[in-house]
């Protein structure tokens, strides 16, 4: 249902700097209102309900997110970066499903 995400990071920072942070994921986001056309049952409800961002295994960022979300959440967020490491992103959605991506940051 979703797609690889897309991810936008500095390749590099200096130690302390604050950098910001871009996310982008493409999923249905199924609101559990519609019905299906053919049998007329509702269509479960399957959103990305959980992100958590996390930096050499520290969490860094987490948000929740409910059924009035937009399909293909873009999620955006700052950061200050201690040292060089490696930025993990994590989604989430109803079904158990999640979606990776990892990113490198070098510290100059």
């Amino acid at each position: 249902m979703a797609t690889k995400p897309r991810v936008k990071v500095p390749k590099s920072a200096k130690a302390g700097d604050v950098i910001q942070i871009k996310t982008l994921i493409s999923h249905k986001m199924e609101t559990g209102l519609r019905k299906d056309k053919k049998t007329g049952k509702p269509i479960p409800q399957n959103i990305i309900n959980a992100f958590v961002a996390t930096y050499n295994g520290e969490e860094v960022f987490r948000t929740k997110m409910h059924a009035a979300i937009s399909a293909n959440p873009y999620i955006s967020f700052f950061m200050k970066v201690p040292a060089e490491g490696e930025l993990a992103l994590t989604w989430t959605d109803d079904s158990g499903k999640s979606w990776s991506a990892k990113r490198k940051i070098a510290v100059q």
